[in-house]
């Protein structure tokens, strides 16, 4: 059985037009601003009655750094959102994910231990792989780990849902779009 499908995804004409992906140049004529208008318009009402909103615009906000048009914000909008929160999301580093890598690159010390946590039971050299780093890079790093040497991240608690929908509706209303998630309700 599968879940509930995002109505983004029966709105491709919505979320995939170019005019919604970007902000619109001071150069953008009258009708495209009004063309831009109408498809937020329909993009706010389409993500507001959404199963998956509060999913959605948590890891939108929350985990993933991510482009366009999603769970009723701009980028922009997320950016507020996140300040509002006092949440800081890392871009992706798809380099590393894709196996690109490039010679002199600082490794992150705490990648190194998310990967070996993560995958525990490939060899050093795999790991070292992945991060583009020589395989005493990654032993180097894991001893640190063992003596104790690098004091551990402190990552302060990640807001909930409900802190995220409560900005929300701040930052939305604050902006004069009718997009409450409690007038849909």
């Amino acid at each position: 059985m599968t879940g509930p499908t995002p109505s983004c995804t029966a709105a491709t004409e919505v979320f995939f037009n170019p005019l919604l992906e970007e902000p619109l140049p001071s150069s953008a004529t009258g009708a495209q601003r009004q063309a831009r208008t109408t498809l937020v318009a329909t993009a706010v009402e389409t993500c507001r009655q959404c199963p998956l909103f509060a999913t959605c615009l948590y890891e939108a906000v929350v985990t993933h750094d991510v482009y366009g048009f999603v769970a009723g914000t701009t980028a922009r909008q997320r950016q507020d959102l996140r300040a509002e929160l006092e949440v800081t999301v890392e871009p992706e580093d798809f380099d590393t994910l894709a196996g690109v890598t490039s010679p002199n690159r600082q490794v992150d010390h705490h990648e190194v231990l998310r990967l070996r946590t993560a995958h525990p039971h490939d060899s050093l050299g795999s790991i070292a792989q992945r991060l583009g780093c020589s395989l005493s890079t990654v032993k180097r790093h894991l001893r640190r780990a063992r003596a104790g040497e690098v004091p551990p991240r402190e990552a302060a608690a990640p807001p909930t849902i409900e802190d995220v929908l409560d900005a929300y509706d701040a930052i939305v209303a604050a902006a004069g779009v009718d997009s409450s998630r409690r007038s849909a309700a």
